[in-house]
């Protein structure tokens, strides 16, 4: 639910919270552009890390039939691969009340869900993730449960959730539930027994403080801290009932959870296990990096030009996070037979930190989502639109396939609820949508890590072009515009504009259908508008076109399945100097692949060393260069995937024989 943005001065260390969210500032990507020398110095720091850690796996694929070059595992490690299925998945996101309405009240449901679930298994997607369907007053769009055993009714009925999951194990998919877990809704029955009263058996199940020593209760200056919330305001609601506040990292709707307290944590466990015991695959949990804060809860940061400060350095990656999540997979999972995917959305998490969270032999997460690579286009806040530098991209994805090589895993994701249309963000929404849309799925997917598709990805689809603020719908935008033209930081019109880039709104659009009414999403006004676009974009024309977009992921996933390389191995990144072209390597036993992708709206030559013998190698995704054309150079938002077998070659580029790669030590990258 987090947006991966940012207020604050670039002085500013840790997550920086706000009126537009939050995240870390890193040293990876400074204000302002990267100069080329920090470029060369990030690259030759990553090809010697990389060089240290990368190890070459040797499983072949469990749950595909693997490609003549590939050698199959030994039992064990074919049993580890059992175990870890998710590695060659590839996840399928569904913003339920966005993809399909089976009773024509506007909002998508679990009817509509389990009406298309054909497609989604022509498409070829193994794990079906289901953002929020519980009892919630939506202040923020089912991300404020009320309950967490139960189906709110705008989605249906848990017996439509039983029928669904059926459906999808029929067809040889799975289901993971989004679970938020810490905060709840101010309407859970859990914080209206602890706002009660201050003797309620509840109260410690939330931070509750009193006011600020010598201030009045309830002005301004007299929350417990000083901590910005990151959908604008403090984090602080007092409680005129009780005269004390309570804490809220997000909306005032949104209390946050105590964690410390252990009958909280229990009641967690519990429901989780319920969930299982139901039959669902997994969880994906919901910024669960800031679900440990310093008890004694202190002053954060103060920002410049803003009334209130960043506390982040006191609760993202808290004291006892670790403890709480490795608590977790003991009660919840232990002797299970099942293998499950628990994937943690974790705003400003570092590398090194992604390693303890991911590292098999701590039984904490699978994966977590990363924000790193979605704030490159970003200044001080997420509505700063900068523009996107492909080295910077180049380096931040880079450094995350480095860090987590030989432990952890990576998610790879360029689009979810919460982010902007990646075709209209990172590629060209025009005269290039189709060529922007496959080349970005082609990138993405051929990196070391699982894959997450987010509904309407597969076709293209586009931001839309809101005009007027009341088309909006989102709490994070609508907050922002408030909070903005209020205090005259920025005039109505720059307001919309920024939100029109980067409102989450651009992701929650109705899934484009068909050319019927409302994109066949329903026959009822939507709730949110449909994008004017859907008569050209849609899942009707996309699948009767097979060069479309919806194809070309197809032909992706049924890649990863085939190719153990792309599963398992590793991971060499290319030309990290060049401002057009996104280039690596992936490597297992002596299978290659050369991964190609031209981020302009330009011809871009390829600047290899052995360009040429690559141009004789098999292509497997791309199309075929004209006769008479120069072989590596890369039409406009054009992608490709090469493959060929040769030389087994370790990490460093030495051949079995004792010859070596002909590319520079520079231009290998890791």
């Amino acid at each position: 639910m987090v947006s991966a943005a940012a207020l604050g001065s670039g002085t500013v260390i840790g997550l920086v919270p706000g009126p537009s969210g939050l995240r870390r500032r890193s040293n990876l990507v400074p204000e302002g552009r990267r100069p080329p020398s920090a470029v060369a110095a990030l690259s030759n720091e990553l090809s010697a890390d990389t060089s240290r850690r990368v190890k070459e796996h040797t499983v072949g694929s469990s749950t595909s039939t693997s490609r003549p070059g590939s050698a199959p595992g030994t039992v064990a490690q074919n049993q580890e691969l059992a175990d870890q299925w998710w590695k060659s998945a590839v996840v399928y996101q569904i913003y339920p009340r966005s993809f399909a309405d089976s009773n024509s009240d506007g909002v998508g449901d679990l009817g509509g869900i389990k009406s298309r679930l054909d497609y989604l298994a022509t498409l070829g997607v193994d794990v079906l993730w289901l953002s929020p369907v519980y009892p919630s007053p939506q202040a923020d769009h089912g991300y404020d449960i009320t309950n967490y055993q139960d189906i709110d009714p705008l989605f249906g009925s848990m017996e439509d959730l039983d029928e669904l999951l059926r459906s999808v194990h029929e067809r040889e998919m799975r289901l993971i539930m989004d679970i938020v877990v810490n905060h709840t809704s101010d309407e859970h029955p859990w914080f209206q027994d602890s706002r009660s009263s201050t003797t309620s058996p509840k109260r410690d199940w939330y931070w509750w403080r009193p006011p600020r020593y010598g201030m009045e209760p309830g002005t301004p200056g007299a929350e417990p801290t000083n901590w910005a919330s990151i959908f604008s305001g403090p984090a602080w609601e007092f409680d005129d009932a009780s005269g004390e506040y309570y804490l809220h990292l997000f909306s005032r709707k949104q209390p946050d959870l105590n964690w410390e307290n252990p009958e909280v944590r229990h009641a967690v466990y519990a429901m989780m296990r319920w969930w299982l015991d139901r039959g669902v695959d997994g969880f994906r949990m919901d910024v669960i990096n800031l679900i440990s804060k310093e008890p004694d809860l202190p002053d954060g940061h103060h920002l410049p030009h803003q009334p209130y400060a960043d506390g982040s350095e006191h609760f993202v990656c808290g004291p006892h996070v670790h403890d709480f999540l490795q608590e977790m997979r003991r009660n919840v999972f232990a002797g299970r037979p099942e293998k499950y995917l628990v994937v943690g959305e974790m705003p400003g998490v570092t590398v090194d930190e992604a390693r303890l969270f991911t590292d098999p032999r701590r039984a904490e997460l699978d994966m977590v989502f990363q924000f790193e690579h979605v704030q490159l286009d970003q200044g001080d806040t997420k509505w700063d639109y900068i523009g996107l530098d492909l080295r910077d991209l180049k380096a931040s994805l880079g450094r995350w396939q480095a860090g987590l090589a030989d432990v952890g895993w990576n998610s790879l994701y360029w689009s979810n609820h919460d982010q902007p249309r990646v075709v209209s963000r990172y590629g060209n929404d025009r005269e290039h949508r189709v060529a922007s849309a496959k080349m970005l799925a082609t990138v993405l997917h051929l990196h070391r890590g699982t894959p997450y598709i987010f509904q309407g990805e597969e076709l293209g689809m586009t931001n839309a072009p809101f005009e007027k603020l009341d088309e909006f719908r989102d709490i994070e935008s609508l907050n922002h515009y408030d909070a903005t033209t209020g205090s005259g930081a920025a005039s109505p019109d720059d307001t919309l504009a920024a939100l029109r880039l980067m409102s989450r709104d651009n992701a929650r659009t109705p899934m484009q259908w068909d050319t019927g009414p409302w994109a066949g999403f329903s026959t009822h006004p939507p709730w949110i508008q449909v994008n004017p676009n859907y008569s050209e974009v849609n899942a009707k024309a996309a699948l009767a076109d097979p060069d479309s977009v919806f194809h070309h992921y197809r032909k992706l996933i049924e890649l990863r399945h085939a190719e153990p390389v792309i599963v398992h191995g590793s991971f060499e990144m290319l030309l990290p100097h060049d401002e057009q072209i996104y280039a690596f390597l992936r490597r297992l036993d002596d299978v290659e692949l050369l991964v190609l992708g031209n981020f302009s709206s330009a011809d871009a030559a390829v600047d290899l060393p052995d360009a040429s013998e690559w141009a004789h190698a098999e292509l497997l995704i791309g199309t075929p260069p004209e006769p008479g054309t120069v072989p590596l150079v890369l039409r406009p938002w054009e992608g490709r995937v090469y493959r060929r077998t040769g030389q087994r070659r370790d990490t460093t580029g030495h051949a079995a024989d004792g010859s070596t790669d002909s590319r520079s030590r520079t231009d290998r990258g890791p």
